[in-house]
């Protein structure tokens, strides 16, 4: 099996860090890419960052950009009204597309928070993947959000029927959905592009703030009560081929401890699970 880059996701090192320290400092630690989201990379340009200078600085220090992020909003009913929000997230979706033509990013992640009907959602997707062209939106399911679990989300792309539709699997929402591995029988291996890791704490948060778990209280890989050995390998069994292996601990107290000894951390956590679940990913 050839290598899939381990990718350290964007809000893995938090959203104040300068590009080029974010860059060395995954390169330091071990990872093969790093996740940029919109707002980080707009950080960049307002930081002085020109899409040159951040292509050369990949390029010097040996990295990629593997994983782009994250389109929201989709599926609001009023986004043909122009207000200030809908205009906003319409820059913000094209920024997107650009990132990922950019810096040769094959698929986007998003995910929404709006609860409609789920035709709603259906022909929002379909609409989604017609403006990103060639490339492909992987839906997440979270469950706090308007796609709670995974057979809503595998319900919305399946119905959507679009080729650059897919799904992406994340050991934090996988968890606290309380998702097995028999949950996966329905959906086709192909139509997952890419996964996730990290791990959860033993008590989840309230339903009420459970959110707040999920962007400020995860776990490095194989350090909690996720099983995130089990998640491999139920991914590995299902025969799912992802094109990149995301570390998104989106952590305060682990960030806390320093860029360079966070992504060092979560890059020996995650080569640890996919040892023991899946060597292959490893090349």
């Amino acid at each position: 099996m050839t290598k899939v880059p381990l990718t350290i996701s964007s809000y893995t090192l938090g959203v104040d860090i300068d590009f080029e320290e974010r860059v060395k400092t995954a390169k330091a630690a071990g990872f093969d890419g790093i996740g940029l989201r919109a707002e980080t990379y707009m950080l960049a340009v307002k930081q002085g960052y020109s899409d040159d200078r951040m292509l050369e600085i990949l390029a010097e220090n040996d990295m990629k950009v593997t994983e782009v992020e994250y389109i929201t909003l989709w599926c609001d009913p009023n986004k043909t009204v122009e207000t200030p929000e809908t205009l906003l997230q319409q820059f913000k979706e094209q920024t997107v597309y650009h990132m990922a033509r950019l810096f040769g990013v094959g698929h986007i992640n998003c995910g929404l928070m709006e609860h409609y009907p789920e035709e709603v959602h259906v022909k929002a997707f379909q609409e989604l993947c017609e403006r990103a062209k060639e490339l492909v939106i992987g839906l997440e399911f979270m469950p706090y959000s308007g796609v709670p679990d995974l057979k809503s989300a595998w319900n919305i792309v399946k119905k959507a029927d679009c080729d650059n539709g897919m799904l992406i699997l994340d050991t934090w929402h996988w968890a606290r959905a309380d998702t097995m591995k028999e949950d996966l029988k329905d959906v086709p291996a192909e139509k997952v592009v890419s996964i996730q890791i990290c791990d959860v704490l033993e008590r989840r948060y309230p339903d009420t703030i459970l959110r707040d778990e999920s962007m400020h209280d995860r776990l490095c890989p194989g350090t909690g009560w996720g099983d995130t050995v089990g998640f491999l390998k139920a991914i590995k069994e299902h025969g799912i081929k992802p094109r990149v292996v995301g570390t998104e601990v989106i952590s305060d107290p682990i960030l806390a401890l320093g860029y360079q000894k966070s992504a060092n951390m979560n890059y020996e956590t995650s080569i640890d699970v996919i040892k023991q679940a899946w060597p292959e990913l490893l090349g």
